[in-house]
């Protein structure tokens, strides 16, 4: 039938698109929040890419959607030569312990990220205290980093007890406030056993397919 070869051929295009990217089907996958064998089925014309995938594919690796639609055009969209974009690998930190960044500690496994500012780690969210920004389970990339933070800038700090957590670093009237984005929580001063790990550089969450 003509929709099942279509969906064959955007399955085969969106391969191409993947080993041009020079990544396996797991890095694929999990950098779209999919698992890899629904990714497996795409690619062999035996399941069906949603339009929000579609999307995710287009705006995440820079894939020509035209392309992928009919295969008219260049792979890669704004890339004479169909040249890709640079995709790094971030490792995804089980916990953060008090030694990072000379430590990372246990490293999950890594992540692919298209245009990745390099020395990024990455952590996965638990709570709501920064919601909607930050949604409960979304994969934050950060950058080490304790000096360089602005205002309105989203840090991970150590808390008192050793949690890391995330809070929007505020400045007001020269004091320092970390506020969580929910209102439902109050901000804090942080005390000398605060210490910031990182700044937030880029979130991913998992897309409904």
């Amino acid at each position: 039938m003509p929709s099942t070869e279509y969906h064959a051929e955007t399955g085969v295009r969106i391969k191409k698109a993947r080993l041009a990217l020079g990544l396996t089907q797991k890095e694929f996958a999990a950098s779209l929040g999919i698992v890899q064998g629904f990714l497996s089925g795409i690619e062999t014309g035996r399941k069906r890419p949603s339009d929000t995938l579609l999307i995710a594919l287009s705006h995440t690796f820079g894939i020509n959607a035209q392309w992928l639609s009919d295969g008219s055009g260049e792979s890669f969209k704004n890339q004479p030569g169909a040249e890709q974009p640079n995709v790094s690998r971030a490792p995804l930190l089980e916990m953060i312990p008090d030694s990072f960044p000379d430590d990372p500690g246990a490293i999950s496994r890594y992540i692919s990220v298209p245009d990745l500012p390099e020395g990024c780690y990455a952590i996965v969210c638990y709570g709501d205290f920064m919601s909607p920004t930050i949604r409960d389970g979304d994969v934050v990339i950060f950058r080490p980093e304790s000096e360089q933070k602005k205002s309105g800038d989203i840090i991970i700090v150590h808390n008192r007890w050793g949690e890391p957590i995330l809070r929007r670093y505020r400045v007001k009237d020269d004091e320092i406030y970390l506020a969580p984005d929910n209102p439902a929580y109050a901000p804090f001063q942080p005390d000398d056993g605060t210490r910031t790990i990182g700044i937030v550089v880029d979130v991913w969450r998992k897309v409904i397919i």
